[in-house]
């Protein structure tokens, strides 16, 4: 990974929860790298977590970037020949075209791969992708998290590829039927809803659009209040987080926000059981975990029709256009007048998670791949 694995996130996420599962299929050992973590030790996780060093600022300028690249070569090189590894699964797209410049060149040849793309085939760049086509010659499989990226990359690409949905922690595995009322409780909340948006602060998030839906949804004459949690890991990144708390505010006042910040796994768990409407104003998402995580806790999920989500939400009329969010608007406000339809529909959410995507079904589609490879 070019991540530490302790930095938040889907991928290091995804990564820490089938490193944990897979420990418990007989005749599998794990080992993870990963630049140097940022606050957590490798004595931690109950897997090997191998670090190496890695400039965090490389994206200040071209000529770091390279000199990170080729370091990260030297490393990867390094920790193969340390681990002599039976299978290799590269879970970054920075990474497979690290790995990719010493698989090209001959090194490794023996040892098969397997490449999980996180992103979206038309996410990236020229260069980018001329370097993933290169190297996926060579991989033995091609691991998509939606089929709707999966049929992207059957045009580009002639290796063979899986479709392993993605998961959430195991913080969520456990449904608590009393947790939404002991969330109402704790927040005072009463019988208004709560409108929650959730995630880290990027582009991809659109956080910029969330006061204008918040608008939207007080323009139909709905009471509520919103629970806002954010991921801040930049100094820049709360210049963001306070704009769209004051987008919110001026909105609905101060004392209809609840916010909260860079919360655990464990705390994002409890977080979901206090929203009754979650809703996405992604303009990319390659698959939407937060969304499963909503899922998770029978909340109804609404969101933007992009990349992954709709194959992931599985329902046209939950989803919207962010430049029209009168339609989310008043889905919430039909929902809300018709509570019986609103409980089918959070059974609905927790059924499809239930159905397609928990730790235990990632991790069985996995096993499976590395067996079927491995002989």
């Amino acid at each position: 990974m070019e991540y530490p694995i302790d930095l938040p996130g889907g991928g290091q996420e995804s990564t820490k929860t089938l490193c944990e599962g897979i420990r418990a299929a007989e005749g599998f050992e794990t080992f993870v790298a990963c630049p140097q973590l940022l606050s957590s030790s490798v004595s931690d996780y109950p897997y090997t977590v191998i670090t190496y060093p890695s400039d965090e600022n490389r994206e200040l300028s071209k000529l770091r970037r390279i000199t990170n690249f080729l370091g990260r070569i030297r490393w990867f090189y390094k920790i193969i020949r340390q681990t002599a590894p039976d299978l290799i699964h590269v879970s970054m797209s920075e990474s497979l075209i690290t790995f990719g410049a010493l698989r090209v060149l001959g090194f490794f040849s023996d040892i098969p791969f397997v490449y999980t793309d996180r992103g979206l085939c038309f996410g990236y760049r020229k260069h980018s992708m001329l370097c993933i086509k290169k190297t996926m010659k060579y991989a033995r499989r091609m691991i998509t998290t939606t089929q709707f990226n999966a049929n992207l990359w059957k045009k580009e690409i002639n290796t063979p590829i899986t479709v392993i949905p993605n998961t959430i922690s195991s913080a969520f595995a456990a449904y608590d039927p009393e947790g939404r009322k002991k969330a109402k409780t704790a927040y005072k909340t009463g019988d208004v809803p709560v409108i929650g948006f959730a995630g880290r602060i990027s582009e991809e998030k659109d956080w910029g659009r969330v006061p204008s839906v918040v608008s939207a949804i007080a323009k139909e004459g709905i009471k509520f209040k919103v629970a806002l949690v954010l991921s801040v890991y930049e100094d820049r990144d709360e210049l963001i987080a306070r704009t769209v708390r004051d987008g919110i505010t001026d909105v609905i006042g101060k004392e209809n926000l609840i916010y909260m910040q860079d919360l655990s796994q464990g705390e994002i768990a409890q977080y979901y059981y206090l929203v009754d409407f979650f809703i996405m104003t992604s303009n990319f998402e390659s698959f939407g975990k937060a969304a499963v995580e909503a899922m998770s806790r029978k909340c109804i999920v609404l969101s933007t029709p992009v990349g992954g989500l709709p194959e992931v939400i599985g329902n046209r009329d939950d989803l919207y256009d962010i430049d029209r969010p009168e339609k989310l608007a008043n889905r919430i406000a039909y929902l809300l007048d018709h509570p019986d339809e609103a409980d089918r529909e959070r059974e609905m959410f927790y059924r499809r998670y239930a159905d397609n995507y928990t730790t235990d079904k990632n991790i069985e589609g996995h096993v499976r791949l590395y067996r079927e490879i491995l002989g």
